[in-house]
């Protein structure tokens, strides 16, 4: 059978984020999880559609990519294909022929999993090796500690705190409450939380969303972020400890999340919280 591509449209998201929530296994490369369509989805359900891409054989989704971006398709490929040459030739053929409707000419990346062959193929067809990223996971087998300041769960009454929050966070964010509730409405929302902590004067400090893949299946932290006029207080750790909590509390068996490996911060910040280094990852890039 030969391997089609495909752009599911609204409809055909709950089987995308379905086959994602399958994917996802302790010990797995960092890859493309169930939550970044959720998070992607503050752009609405129909940008979502836009941005997903399936490739499929007799019927069964062997990948999935997300062009987060207009130059970057993150691709996640099903566990028991990540060495399926057939779709890996399929894939590199996709992914560099602009005609195919999934990367533009010019510079783009790719971001798979390591060890799958598209990795090897695409190396030997001339693309090259982007900066490192630090994947990080804890594992949630035991009970995790007190974060040691007060969290709330942020609805729909408190959207306007966890965006403001994410404002302060990071330079250039465009996240509103209209956002948040665009986000909230999404299939993957189902199963995640949205986190605010608060120092000791009730201010909001940081703020972190959590994504489940379902019971026993890691759980993603994205986004998480300290309020600039708030860092180096300890926040980062405290609600990076919250969320490792709402994730056991989902059934979550570890939470992950993954940083460039230059932001020393980022790591050390995860570090303090109980996450531990996983080998870094690496996206592959072709020049304009």
């Amino acid at each position: 059978m030969t391997i089609a591509l495909d752009k599911p449209g609204v409809d055909g998201l709950s089987e995308a984020v379905g086959v994602l929530r399958e994917w996802q296994y302790d010990g797995a490369p960092m890859q493309l999880h169930p939550g970044d369509l959720g998070w992607f989805w503050r752009s609405g359900a129909e940008a979502t559609a836009a941005a997903v891409r399936t490739w499929s054989r007799d019927g069964r989704i062997l990948a999935v990519g997300l062009l987060d971006g207009p130059g970057l398709l993150r691709l996640t490929i099903a566990p028991d294909a990540q060495r399926d040459g057939e779709l890996a030739r399929q894939l590199v053929e996709d992914v560099t022929g602009p005609e195919r409707g999934v990367l533009p000419e010019g510079k783009v990346n790719v971001e798979a999993p390591m060890g799958a062959l598209v990795q090897d193929l695409l190396f030997e067809t001339g693309w090259n090796v982007d900066e490192p990223w630090t994947p990080l996971r804890r594992d949630l087998t035991e009970p995790v500690k007190d974060p040691g300041v007060r969290i709330e769960v942020a609805g729909p009454e408190q959207a306007h705190v966890f965006a403001a929050v994410l404002r302060a966070a990071f330079d250039g964010s465009t996240f509103t409450d209209e956002r948040w509730h665009a986000m909230a409405a999404g299939l993957p929302y189902a199963d995640a939380r949205c986190l605010v902590a608060y120092d000791d004067r009730g201010d909001a400090v940081a703020a972190v969303t959590v994504w489940s893949a379902g019971p026993g299946r890691p759980g993603l932290l994205e986004p998480m972020g300290v309020h600039r006029e708030h860092r180096r207080h300890g926040y980062g750790k405290a609600i990076s400890v919250a969320a490792a909590a709402a994730l056991q509390e989902l059934g979550s068996s570890s939470a992950i999340v993954c940083t460039p490996s230059s932001n020393a911060g980022a790591v050390a910040t995860y570090e303090s919280a109980g996450f531990r280094q996983c080998p870094e990852v690496r996206d592959h890039y072709r020049n304009a």
